[in-house]
């Protein structure tokens, strides 16, 4: 009470914030005379000069602020037509202090980003602006180039279908560069597997203005971005799974102390799977193993946890669909299918066994990221999107950000009505389909949201049956989609849409549509997310124009069964509900956003989860890339690094080959290592009477001249390029081998929390170790490679291309299908059984050795 009696006298911190804002836009309005009274080529004249004062370092970006948004909005009604309304400017400012800008649909959220864009071009390092899709992309560049141009600013795009690295490098070398959050992480990663500076696309990570940033930085934050190659092995086992899965019979949810009688539980809540005793001793049985969660059958267990997740969790039509024969994933937050995307961990095979298919091989991660730490690389981050509150304390503590809401130009006059819930899902659509119905009668355009393909499939037949015209928006092909949904304020439009897809266009309607109350949104389902309730609703009531939203519910919707149904239930029942009636309740809807927040909670803590990992992760991914770039560089000095190596492995090696009893060393065994990782030959008189020190002297001595001697017929400048190539190329393997062996890693540690041992700092040790390994092979086997490697004559060039070539096969095929090793080069090892000792002397077996088995790329590996 207290609370709302001080927010009542003093405003909550938001309206102190617009209040603020709103003085700096009184100072950039009384600019506007100025620059109104200057003709094209005199304002071009002034801007240029307030440039050079930022480039010179005479003034600061917010020094000029005012001046540059009073410019920017002068040329926009040049250009444009456009004049850029006080609210406008205000999300300009939220957008170059480095915060989310929440404003409606309608409010010009592609006219505002201009504002910082100029402001923050002005530094010459660049801004990026995000958007959801190449489409918008493609024409919010070419919309707002009217401005940048003018002002003397490129401007690029970075498209998916663009094959050629060039064309990315010339977007990214713009002053302004529009793309897809995809298309930047994925570009990202790829640059950190070139051999060359000059093969990098990407610059410096400077300004980045994320439109749509929930949906980007909260909705697909939950998937990180992933260049994969195949794993080799084999996919049997998901087959036997699947029987496996089949035979195993689900259990009735009942109360504890009670044990549920049946093989496993499924809590749709967490969306897990529970396997009973009973169902562990079956499935022991069923897999002909006596422990199916010990180490040998680890892999079982996954495969079965997998198996029944597709069988009871995955709904097909719903969270994916046969295509092509092909199991191919909707999006459960816009139900577009994600072409070329795949379920990790085994899932996708595990749908693939379920539905019949061909099982496509499981993948390892090459090179990975998050959206959470890609975007965290920038100088500045912001964002805009017309939902963003019900996120705040997620922006702020993953990203740092701020969310500012920004009043609309003009008052929403829009009806949101109370939910109306029905028994079944029956009463619900034959409700549905008469509200359509009656406002379809009088012209008034409806857009209708789905949850799901399935769902909107069923409304699709229900209009077929009424005869009523109508567009049901699948996605398919994101232009089509921007149209259709542009028309769906015309009169009689009957639009159905599977959540809210066609973000980023507006719903224009006219004088006539106003008359009959403007668009009206019906919801068929409350998604899981309030934003994307929040989105569907938006379509409607634009700079003041009229409209009506509702959203119809029943209680065997999934969200309400799950969450929030028994209280509504109950209800119902007092009531005396009877069949086809609804209530409609302000409880109600508060019940149901309720139940929304309880699972918007669950998927942060999921993707809190995935970034606490992914941070290990992260330091030794910038470690690996900061000295990636180090070796790029033509001024660092590889002799020095080679020499501090080949010191360092004589250390290791001399440790290797010390007997306890009279620390001496085993001459016979440190020269079979010699000869065999180092092709140098030893001589036991060049040792004799030498002390250890002294003998790690002599070897590094021995070790110096052998390298010098086998590349003296190298120019120096060329030998450097073939040390560096090389040197990045073990780097690179021994990279992804490490990678492979944290997915590992990763799949397994939750099994910890069994031993009352914390998974996540379980991993940071695990992961860490890893790591000290990671770094000593990358040393070591850098020395062997130098040692082994024989020339034949071929010039750098060719190296250098070589290497290029094979990583871009990497590349092209991990993306789109994942990497063929077989077509890769491989290391010639010689002919060794995988059980018997290594040659290496190391008293390891092969297998576990230099025979050891693991993603090998790359012409030398």
């Amino acid at each position: 009470m207290v609370l709302k009696a001080l927010k009542a006298v003093f405003g909550t911190k938001n309206d102190r914030e617009i209040k603020k804002y709103f003085k700096r836009v009184e100072q950039i309005n009384s600019l506007e005379k100025k620059y109104e009274a200057l003709d094209d080529e005199a304002l071009k004249t002034e801007f240029a000069q307030l440039k050079d004062k930022v480039l010179n370092n005479e003034k600061s970006l917010d020094a000029l602020l005012n001046d540059v948004f009073a410019i920017v909005r002068e040329v926009g009604k040049r250009t444009l037509n456009m004049r850029h309304f006080d609210v406008q400017l205000i999300g300009g400012m939220v957008l170059h202090e480095g915060k989310i800008a929440e404003m409606k649909t309608g409010e010009g959220k592609t006219l505002v980003a201009t504002l910082a864009v100029v402001l923050n071009a002005m530094s010459g390092k660049g801004v990026h602006i995000v958007t959801v899709n190449d489409y918008l992309a493609k024409r919010d560049a070419e919309q707002m180039s009217a401005i940048y141009n003018f002002l003397g600013f490129s401007v690029g795009v970075v498209l998916s279908n663009q094959n050629s690295d060039l064309a990315h490098k010339q977007a990214y070398e713009c002053d302004i560069t529009y793309g897809t959050n995809n298309e930047f992480g994925f570009d990202y990663l790829r640059d950190n597997m070139k051999f060359s500076k000059s093969e990098k696309v990407q610059r410096e990570h400077n300004f980045v203005i994320v439109d749509e940033v929930d949906s980007i930085l909260i909705d697909e934050a939950r998937t990180p971005l992933i260049i994969s190659g195949p794993t080799n092995r084999t996919l049997d086992g998901y087959i036997k799974a699947n029987e496996v899965a089949k035979q195993m019979k689900k259990a009735k949810e009942v109360l504890p102390p009670n044990k549920p009688e049946g093989d496993f539980v499924v809590d749709e809540k967490n969306r897990n799977i529970l396997i009973t005793e009973e169902g562990i001793a079956k499935a022991e049985k069923l897999f002909g193993v006596e422990n199916l969660y010990s180490l040998d059958n680890a892999i079982l267990a996954h495969q079965l946890d997998q198996a029944l997740k597709a069988h009871n969790l995955f709904e097909k039509d719903v969270h994916y669909v046969l295509r092509h024969n092909e199991v191919v994933i909707v999006d459960e937050f816009t139900g577009r299918l994600s072409e070329g995307r795949r379920f990790s961990e085994g899932l996708h095979q595990a749908l693939e066994a379920k539905e019949g298919v061909k099982i496509q091989e499981e993948s390892q991660t090459l090179a990975d990221i998050t959206f959470q730490n890609y975007f965290r690389m920038y100088e500045k981050l912001a964002g805009m999107t017309g939902t963003a509150q019900t996120e705040a304390s997620e922006f702020s503590q993953i990203y740092k950000l701020d969310v500012i809401s920004i009043p609309t130009n003009i008052a929403i006059k829009r009806q949101d009505k109370d939910d109306l819930i029905y028994k079944s899902m029956n009463e619900k659509f034959k409700a549905v389909i008469e509200e359509i119905k009656k406002a379809n009668s009088k012209g008034q355009p409806v857009l209708v949201g789905t949850a799901s393909i399935e769902r909107s499939e069923l409304l699709h037949a229900l209009l077929v049956k009424e005869k009523i015209p109508h567009y049901v928006l699948n996605a398919k092909n994101h232009e089509q989609e921007a149209l259709i949904i542009a028309d769906a304020g015309k009169k009689g439009a009957v639009t159905i849409a599977t959540n809210m897809a066609g973000r980023g266009v507006d719903i224009k309607i006219d004088d006539e549509v106003r008359s009959l109350g403007g668009l009206y949104i019906i919801g068929t389902e409350r998604h899981e997310s309030r934003r994307i309730d929040n989105q569907l609703r938006g379509r409607s009531g634009r700079q003041g124009d009229p409209g009506i939203s509702r959203f119809y519910l029943s209680l065997e919707d999934n969200l309400l069964r799950i969450f929030g149904g028994d209280r509504i239930k109950s209800i119902m029942e007092k009531i005396g509900i009877k069949e086809g009636e609804s209530i409609e309740s302000g409880i109600v809807t508060r019940a149901v956003e309720n139940a929304q927040k309880k699972v918007e909670n669950l998927h942060f803590e999921s993707r809190k989860h995935l970034l606490e990992y992914d941070d290990v992760a992260n330091e030794q991914r910038k470690t690996i890339y900061k000295y990636r770039n180090e070796l790029l560089d033509e001024d660092y000095d590889i002799r020095a690094k080679i020499s501090q190596n080949i010191t360092e492995y004589v250390q290791k090696i001399i440790n290797e080959t010390m007997l306890n009893a009279n620390d001496s060393v085993e001459f016979e065994n440190l020269k079979q290592r010699i000869l065999y990782e180092c092709s140098t030959e030893l001589d036991e008189k060049d040792f004799k009477d030498l002390s250890l020190v002294e003998i790690t002297d002599r070897l590094v001595e021995i070790l110096e001249n052998s390298y010098n001697a086998k590349m003296q017929n190298i120019q120096s400048t060329e030998l450097r390029h073939i040390e560096r190539i090389l040197y990045l190329q073990v780097l690179d393997k021994v990279w992804r081998e490490h990678l492979y062996q944290m997915d590992i890693l990763k799949t397994g540690i939750g099994l910890r929390g069994y031993n009352q041992k914390d998974p996540l700092v379980e991993y940071k040790k695990e992961s860490y170790n890893l790591f000290l390994e990671l770094v000593e092979r990358i040393k070591f086997d850098s020395i062997k490679l130098l040692f082994s490697v024989q020339f034949n004559d071929e010039n750098v060039e060719n190296l250098e291309q070589k290497a290029n070539k094979e990583n871009e096969k990497i590349l092209q095929n991990s993306i789109q299908m994942g990497a063929n090793e077989d077509e890769l080069g491989k290391a010639e090892f010689k002919k060794v059984p995988r059980n018997a000792p290594c040659p290496c002397g190391s008293g390891k077996k092969f297998k576990e050795c230099h025979g050891k088995s693991g993603p090998k790329q790359g012409i030398l590996a």
